[in-house]
């Protein structure tokens, strides 16, 4: 009797760390002091001495039952990115810059080419993203989970001038929202998009015109990261006063946890394009319109509150960084709460 012959291969384990290493090396930074094997990342805190309150920020989340359709679809390469944007989007919306990530990979069974696509779309995001992957985690669990599946989340560390964080404090009424838009559905309200459309690999696969692809392709498609964005904004001189990452919830949970007391955020639903997807979900599943605002993005994946004056600066900045950005309403006095109409 052996650890292999109870379903822990150790030497898989290291093929997955050789073919791992690649992907890794893309992310490196200045700062990392260690190397891919060790038992922990060392990163160096050089680059936050100049600041005058050096303050450190984490986010940390997984890619939730997203990945039952990359199991169906046998697609893991992007799964990564998704993981990467969850974490690394809170950080920039608290006004931080992401420095370096972990991930943690639970798996029925270790195929060493499945673990390094994996690994391979964390290494994008983390290059989107410009954190260093410093380190994580890949644990074969026979028995816990099925040999074809696994589990995938992440940690992210940020760090920003205490004067440059986010918190929403300066939200005054008059501010204009501006909501960057999401790639689809991102990484959220999978348990009810499974629901409607199930996951056999027949339904994913097939075409439609009205998405411009497969319906699986629609779905898989990695969450944005958002971290240019808002650095082209500050190199810009743009003091964003609010920032809400749009995750599970959709507007009403995520908006008004940027806004101060006495103050509501006003969206107007059609200031912006609306991806089909999310029709064709609505459509399908017979979901009050309500219930799509409060569950999914709604093809806005970030709202920031800016000064009106700020307004066009901030867009052309967004636009410079590679993203499309809208005006989709404006601050009012009121209840802390967000009206969407």
């Amino acid at each position: 009797m052996d650890y292999k012959s109870a379903g822990v291969d150790i030497e898989a384990g290291y093929e997955s760390v050789r073919l791992m290493r690649q992907y890794v090396a893309r992310t490196m930074r200045e700062e990392v002091l260690s190397d891919l094997g060790g038992f922990s990342g060392a990163f160096s805190l050089d680059r936050i001495k100049g600041m005058e309150h050096p303050t450190l920020l984490s986010g940390t989340d997984g890619v939730g039952t997203k990945l039952k359709l990359a199991f169906v679809l046998d697609k893991h390469d992007t799964v990564g990115i998704d993981c990467v944007a969850m974490c690394v989007n809170d950080i920039a919306c608290a006004g931080g810059e992401p420095l370096f990530f972990l991930d943690y990979i639970a798996c029925g069974k270790n195929y060493p080419d499945k673990i390094a696509k994996i690994v391979a779309g964390v290494s994008e995001g983390c290059v989107q993203a410009g954190a260093a992957l410093i380190g994580g985690e890949t644990a074969e669990m026979p028995g816990f989970y099925p040999e074809d599946e696994y589990d995938l989340a992440g940690f992210a560390v940020g760090a920003a001038d205490q004067k440059d964080l986010i918190s929403g404090a300066e939200i005054t009424p008059g501010d204009v929202l501006v909501g960057l838009a999401s790639s689809g559905v991102h990484s959220n309200g999978f348990s009810l998009i499974r629901k409607v459309f199930g996951t056999e690999e027949k339904t994913l696969q097939t075409y439609h015109e009205s998405l411009g692809g497969t319906l699986g392709e629609v779905l898989l498609r990695p969450t944005r990261i958002y971290v240019k964005a808002l650095s082209a904004l500050k190199e810009a001189g743009i003091r964003v006063r609010g920032c809400s990452h749009i995750t599970g919830g959709g507007f009403y949970e995520n908006v008004p946890r940027m806004l101060p007391e006495g103050v509501r955020a006003v969206i107007e639903k059609k200031s912006y394009p609306l991806p089909p997807i999310f029709t064709m979900l609505q459509k399908e599943g017979e979901i009050p319109e309500k219930i799509m605002y409060n569950t999914f993005n709604m093809g806005i994946g970030m709202v920031l509150a800016l000064p009106e004056h700020e307004c066009e600066k901030a867009l052309s900045a967004v636009g410079r960084a590679g993203e499309h950005a809208y005006v989709i309403g404006k601050v009012e006095e009121g209840p802390r709460e967000a009206v969407l109409q």
